[in-house]
């Protein structure tokens, strides 16, 4: 079932809680890319907040070591899917997310320009959990529902948008698991 959306930009079935980290996209853009990444902090430990507070601009960077390299990064994501599936939004769709950095997609760069960004509470060396893949496939047929231009071939991964930069959502996304959920007629 996919929800409706509750005012522009925002899904009824994510819970919102509004980063600072985004702009305006430039006029006249379309929205035709969806960008899978993984995000876990610290690294490979799962629960708690530091993600939310970390794409909020509000991580105490005194709580953990790892925290410090963190201190002046300004980044965030459209939309946060937690290891038991729960659904965060952090920037409206039709708002630019700071997701992609350098990247380019099909010959054209500035990712952030044209696409939605989906983090996943995880990390490229553990697999997802189903709750995750459940509410990936529910969030992009509803992604998809709003922006049509996000074809099953505009769907990709951080690492190949910035393969020298990055390697999320690594090889433990099973993108075949993926797409078979999102041509399923019943889902």
């Amino acid at each position: 079932m996919v929800d409706r959306q509750v005012s522009p930009g925002l899904l009824a079935s994510a819970d919102f809680l509004p980063s600072p980290h985004f702009d305006e996209r430039p006029a006249d853009i379309d929205i035709d890319l969806l960008v899978i990444h993984c995000i876990s902090l610290p690294p490979e430990q799962y629960g708690g907040d530091y993600v939310e507070d970390f794409f909020r601009g509000k991580l105490d960077c005194s709580l953990h070591p790892y925290f410090q390299r963190l201190e002046s990064v300004r980044v965030s994501a459209h939309l946060y899917i937690k290891r038991d599936g729960q659904l965060i939004q952090f920037v409206p769709l039709d708002k630019r997310a700071w997701h992609a950095g350098l990247s380019e997609f099909s010959g054209k760069s500035r990712c952030n320009d044209f696409s939605i960004g989906i983090e996943l509470e995880g990390d490229v060396n553990h697999a997802y959990t189903s709750a995750q893949y459940q509410c990936l496939v529910a969030v992009t047929k509803q992604v998809q529902q709003c922006y049509p231009l996000i074809t099953q071939d505009r769907i990709t991964g951080h690492s190949d948008i910035a393969p020298v930069r990055k390697d999320d959502p690594g090889p433990h996304f099973d993108w075949s698991y993926y797409f078979a959920c999102l041509n399923l007629k019943d889902n």
